[in-house]
């Protein structure tokens, strides 16, 4: 039996100045994103490509959902491994590559989790950032790598 869960957004461009996307640099990247019963999320493109630094950009945006992911899932694990996790920091970066035809790709990302704990084996909460990353399900659907480089250390 599967175990389905769906989700729906809504994806609005605001970036019309009046003509459209008649010419390439004559209309802005600006974007919201909705959810139900959610704060709008305000998106751009990156400011390479035109697009608005005060805004979220599509790279971040997915930079975050793994990082998100991957924070919950392991706390999940840490809980059920008897890791008491008392706070939780991550540092993640990620790395784009962009080729000659406009097309491009990440290339990696980076976790860079740190956790505090104050009850549980460290070499074990140091260990489930592994499975977290096996069971996220972020990071089970992307098609480039994700290192982790985690630090553990008692409160």
């Amino acid at each position: 039996m599967r175990n389905e869960h769906g989700y729906e957004i809504s994806l609005e461009w605001v970036g019309n100045t009046g003509t459209g996307t008649s010419d390439v640099r004559g209309y802005g990247r600006q974007q919201v994103l909705r959810a139900a019963g959610k704060h709008d999320v305000l998106g751009s493109a990156d400011t390479p490509f035109r697009g608005d630094a005060d805004r979220w950009n599509p790279e971040e945006l997915l930079l975050a959902a793994l990082a998100e992911c991957h924070s919950l899932t392991y706390l999940w694990l840490a809980a059920r491994n008897g890791i008491v996790v008392e706070q939780y920091l991550d540092r993640a970066s990620g790395t784009i590559e962009v080729l000659a035809d406009a097309s491009g790709r990440f290339t990696e990302a980076v976790l860079r989790p740190e956790v505090v704990i104050s009850a549980g084996d460290e070499e074990l909460a140091l260990r489930l950032h592994v499975e977290a990353g096996e069971k996220c399900f972020i990071s089970a659907s992307l098609a480039f790598p994700v290192r982790h480089e985690p630090s553990i250390r008692r409160s």
